[in-house]
């Protein structure tokens, strides 16, 4: 290899292990989020019966993110996680039926003045 190359490939490998301290601490940050979610939908399932579809989705998004960010750290994946990628896309839940709320509906109310 000639000279230039060498500092070229040489500056690469700094940024990419800049990259990959940073993403390491937005491991730390997103597992402690990831965590506080599996309470929370361990809370929602004892009180409903069935998991939260928003935090279901949020989770599942997560744990693809942390995958993401796994995949880079260990040379597996040359494309960065988000924010340089789109956020992942929940996948479909395999066994749980979420619990979902449905609308209420509202009465109509007559809020003409009546004369």
């Amino acid at each position: 290899m000639t000279q230039p190359n060498k500092t070229l490939e040489r500056e690469s490998i700094v940024l990419r292990i800049l990259w990959m301290v940073i993403f390491a601490l937005i491991w730390q940050v997103a597992e402690i989020v990831l965590g506080v979610l599996v309470l929370l939908q361990l809370g929602y399932r004892l009180i409903y019966g069935s998991p939260n579809a928003g935090m279901q989705g949020f989770g599942d998004s997560l744990s693809q993110y942390l995958r993401q960010i796994g995949r880079f750290g260990t040379f597996n994946s040359e494309q960065k996680p988000w924010p340089f990628a789109d956020w992942p896309t929940p996948l479909t839940p395999e066994d749980n039926e979420p619990h979902g709320i449905p609308p209420t509906a509202h009465p109509v109310r007559d809020e003409e003045p009546k004369l």
